[in-house]
This record gives structure tokens, sequence and C-alpha cells, in this order.
């Protein structure tokens, strides 16, 4: 069976597809000066391109871990996150509060999804 890898860097990939599954690394907001909505948006967008480039989509999500640096920010983040899931198929969905390695990260989103 072979694996694929999109976005090799030098510590990893942002993304791994492995027979019949996509595993994301955690997605952080590029530009981390927005409050978290903003952040979140990002975030889901980012994880949409490389979904896409798996050839998979959101619909196909299986599960999904979210670290949030403050859980202060837990309705704001879900908000996002409740208009991007696809209702009729969401994941399996961890969520803890974290800290994140730059303090300007609000959220860090990792996810797994079937291809």
């Amino acid at each position: 069976m072979t694996i694929r890898r999109i976005g090799i860097g030098k510590r990893l990939s942002e993304a791994v597809v492995h027979g019949d599954r996509v595993y994301l690394a955690g997605q952080v907001a590029e530009d981390a000066s927005q409050p978290i909505r903003g952040q979140a948006e990002q975030i889901l967008g980012q994880i949409d391109a490389l979904l896409a480039e798996a050839g998979t989509d959101k619909s196909k999500l299986l599960f999904a871990q979210i670290w949030l640096a403050d859980m202060n920010d837990f309705a704001a983040f879900n908000e996002v996150w409740d208009t991007w899931i696809d209702p009729a198929n969401p994941p399996a969905r961890a969520c803890v509060q974290s800290p994140l390695v730059k303090p300007e990260w609000k959220a860090e989103v990792q996810v797994t999804a079937a291809i």
C-alpha cells in the first residue's frame, strides 16, 4: 500500500494519505492577529484545501481534535465550526484547552478523513 505525503516540510507533512484515509497535521491560522473567529475560518479553509488535494472533503471526516488556548473561545469557535461542518456527516470530535506553541495562536485543529 502506498503512502502519499502532501506539503512535506522539515518536521512534518501537512497531510499523509495511506489506504483509504488522510491524516492532517494540526492546522493553525496563518494570520494569528485575527480573533478566534478569524483564526477558525482560516484553519477550516486550510483543512478544506488539504482534503481536496487528498481527494476528499469534510463530508468524509472521521475524527477531529481541537485545541483551544482559552476555553472562553469555545462558543465562538463552535459558531464557525457549526456553519462549516456538514451537518449530515459530523465527525467524532474532541476539544481541549492547551497552551499552543505560539501565544498568538488561539486554536489548532487536526482531522482524519476517509477518501
